[in-house]
Order: C-alpha cells, then structure tokens, then sequence
C-alpha cells in the first residue's frame, strides 16, 4: 500500500472528504475533515480516481472536533463527527447547491439563489427515535452490535450517542438480552431495530429474520426484563438478501406498533414501514411544506409515496380532500389505522405504485416524498399534466433531486421556487430537501 501526503479539500457527497494528488487525481480519504493536512494510505487505485484512510493527522483543520463517541472511527453509523458540526452544515448546504450545477444543469447564481440557508431543527446528537443493530455470527456465538465502517463485521458498543438521550442505556439492554437469548440457540435473527419516543414515551424492539420455530414467550419476557418495553414484534421475511419480502409480523408482547406525535398529529407505525428517524425534523418538514402550499378547505390535495400520512393528516386538516397513494403494504395499512384514529374520513388512501396508481382527480396541490431513486420520468410527465398551483417535493438525495428537478423544468410546467436543506441526519452525509415548484404561467 502507498502513503501519500495529502490536503483535504472538502467534503463529498458520501462518508469520505476529497483532496488531489501530486499528479491531481482526486481521492476519496476516509477521515479527512477539510482543511486537514494528512498523511493517507491508499486502499484502491483506479484509472480516474483512487481511495484512501487517514493513517496520520499531521496538521489539524480548525474544523476538527473530537466527538463524544469513542468507537466514531470503528462504527459505521456517524461518518461526519470528526468534522464541527457548523461545517457539516455549510458542507451540506454546498453539496445541494453543487448537485443542482453539476447534475440538474442550473446556472451557479440560480442554484444558489435557490438554495435557502439550511435548517438545523435539533441537537447535532441524541436526535434519532430509530437504532438498528446487526447480528453476526463469531466463533459459533451470534453478536449483536453496530455495523462496522467499511465492512460488514459487527461492533458491539454500549450505548449510541444518536439515539434520544432518554434511552441512552437501552441498546446495551437489548444486547445483552438478545446475546443471552441466542446464546443457547440459533434464533435465525438478521437485524434488531429499536424505535423509542420521548413524546409517547413508547419503546419497541423489531426482531426481524426468517420464518420458522421461535421461543416468542421466553424472547417477550427476557426484553421485557430488560427494557420499558411497550412492544416486541416478529417480522418474518423470505427471499434473496437483496429482494427480501414479508412473509409476515407477529407480535410478541404489547401494542404490537409503535406511536409518536408528529406536530399536533398522533401516529401509529408498524415496524415494517418506513418513519423519519429525526422526530423533531419530521416536524420540520411538515411546517415547510404546509406554509410552501398554503391548502385550503375549498381545494383538492393530492399524496404521492404518502408512506404511514406524515403529511396526509395534515393536508386533510386544511384541504378539501386528499388522494394519497402508498406501495408498500405495511405503510398503507398504517395509514388506513391512522386516518381512522383521526376521525378523518377526506381521504382516499390508495395502494400501489404511484405511476400506475396516479389518481385521476385535478389536484391544486401535491406532496411528493419518494424514496432515494427519486420520482420515475413518467411521475414527472403525469404530474406536469396536473392544474396544480403548486408541487412540494421532499427528498433524501440532492442527486436525485436535481435530476427530476431538470426534468420538470424541460416539461415547463412548474418550476422551482425555493430549496430548504434540512439536517435531519448530523454526523453524516445525508440531508433532507423541501422543494416548493410554482405553476410557471400562475407567476
């Protein structure tokens, strides 16, 4: 392997930040904060680019920070907290800029015009309601830990600083359950998620592996000794590990879901379905989207990829009626659940892909939250044939975000008017987006 001298320049789209050789390829470096002088051992050498870990600091950025967790460099789950959390921020609000000149094809003045500053909605950490643990199987004994960096080995580590701070102690509480548990037998255990709120003080433990015999009262009373747990659940799935499916959810013990509240709206979530880890973030981006589409009572809203209704309740406080449409069958029964709780029966919830599904209604304003591949071209095409007065798009990948918004923009019908990052994730790269598009013949 080659040690290089090198001088960190920024930070990717990604865990690692960037800098350039002696003979000006660039290279990934795993632990570099910008501004470092380093000294990196290269890990792969392509033709345009190599990549490389930081073996030796040897002028600090003034950016550097120590973090508060000691296994950072070894757990693969805050990939940023080297770097203070005031240059995540600008990092980040650069990199969506960046992505929109690169990959959408903006003018740089545009970008940046439309780019506002990021918002920070909470505490850099003890801000995620969700942990996941991962099991491996070493000298015969199954582990439960965290997913190291850069490989697929578990580190075993007794609490994580991102989960709220209320539940500081229950990671270590679940290891030593599931570690005893599966101690005298093979529970055919993939991952263990654990959701926790301080707002319903709720705490539940998803065991989720393949079907087949399970000790399921033995597995409910030991994590219920060992935790406050309000549920366990069992979800069972089939198939290859990159296409797997549910072949069912069982509930061990307690509510069988778990609850939080998302601004003034209570919600019901099934472990298989999809909830923004950040609850306070979850809060932020339903204030932005609901003040960049201002519905009212006398108007048509329209959900696509609505998930469990984050944002379907409240557009179906303020508007008339809202098509919400869901592909993923766990996250649609959830929805149903959560309307029903409501008591609000101005909704049409819809099961299926939103392409195929696309209701057939006139909306005068539509939410979009996809997943990180974005909306399909045929999305954007259907949405442009919309009357709507205004689309809020909220997305996880500025990537993506910047080719559908130059997708909308070839379709010229709606156009964008502001981009709010949002930093749902500190310690890492990743950053929500709220995109507000207008009607271009309505300005």
């Amino acid at each position: 392997m080659t040690t290089t001298r090198l001088k960190i320049e920024r930070m990717g789209y990604g865990p690692e930040a960037i800098a350039h050789d002696g003979d000006g390829k660039t290279v990934f470096v795993t632990g570099g904060v910008p501004g470092d002088t380093v000294e990196a051992e290269t890990d792969a050498d392509e033709a345009r680019f190599s990549r490389a870990h930081v073996t030796k600091v040897l002028e600090a950025s003034p950016d550097r920070v120590t973090p508060p967790c000691p296994f950072v460099d070894v757990c693969g789950g805050c990939p940023w907290a080297h770097l203070s959390y005031e240059a995540q921020l600008a990092a980040k609000r650069s990199g969506v800029v960046n992505a929109l000149v690169r990959l959408g094809g903006f003018p740089t003045e545009t970008a940046e015009a439309l780019v506002a500053p990021i918002v920070a909605p909470g505490d850099p950490w003890g801000y995620r309601n969700k942990v996941e643990l991962a099991v491996e199987t070493q000298r015969g004994r199954a582990v439960v830990g965290m997913h190291a960096a850069g490989s697929a080995s578990v580190v075993k580590v007794p609490a994580c600083p991102l989960l709220d701070t209320k539940f500081k102690g229950v990671v270590k509480a679940v290891q030593g359950a599931m570690n005893f548990l599966a101690g005298s037998r093979d529970l055919g255990l993939e991952r263990v998620g654990i959701r926790a709120s301080r707002r319903t003080k709720e705490l539940e433990v998803a065991l989720w592996g393949a079907p087949g015999p399970f000790p399921r009262p033995q597995v409910a009373k030991v994590l219920g000794d060992a935790t406050k747990v309000t549920s366990v659940v069992r979800v069972m799935q089939k198939g290859p590990a990159k296409a797997r499916r549910i072949a069912g959810i069982e509930r061990l013990s307690g509510k069988g879901s778990w609850g939080e509240l998302v601004g003034s709206e209570s919600m019901r979530v099934s472990a298989p379905s999809f909830f923004q880890v950040n609850t306070r973030g979850a809060d932020k981006l339903v204030s932005l989207v609901m003040e960049g589409l201002s519905p009212t009572e006398d108007e048509e809203a329209m959900d696509l990829y609505c998930g469990a209704g984050t944002f379907t309740l409240p557009l179906a406080r303020k508007s008339g009626f809202v098509s919400a449409v869901e592909s993923y069958g766990p996250a649609v029964r959830d929805l149903r659940h959560n309307l029903d709780a409501a008591n609000l029966t101005n909704v049409d919830p819809i099961g299926g892909d939103a392409g195929i599904e696309f209701p057939d209604v006139d909306a005068d304003v539509i939410v979009v939250d996809p997943p990180r591949a974005g909306l399909a071209a045929d999305v954007v095409a259907q949405l442009s044939d919309q009357p709507a007065r205004a689309i809020a798009y909220v997305s996880c990948d500025p990537a993506t975000l910047a080719r559908d918004l130059a997708r909308f923009r070839d379709e010229g019908v709606f156009e964008p008017v502001s981009v709010t990052p949002v930093d749902l994730f500190p310690q890492t790269f990743h950053v929500e987006n709220v995109t507000i598009l207008h009607r271009v013949d309505a300005r």
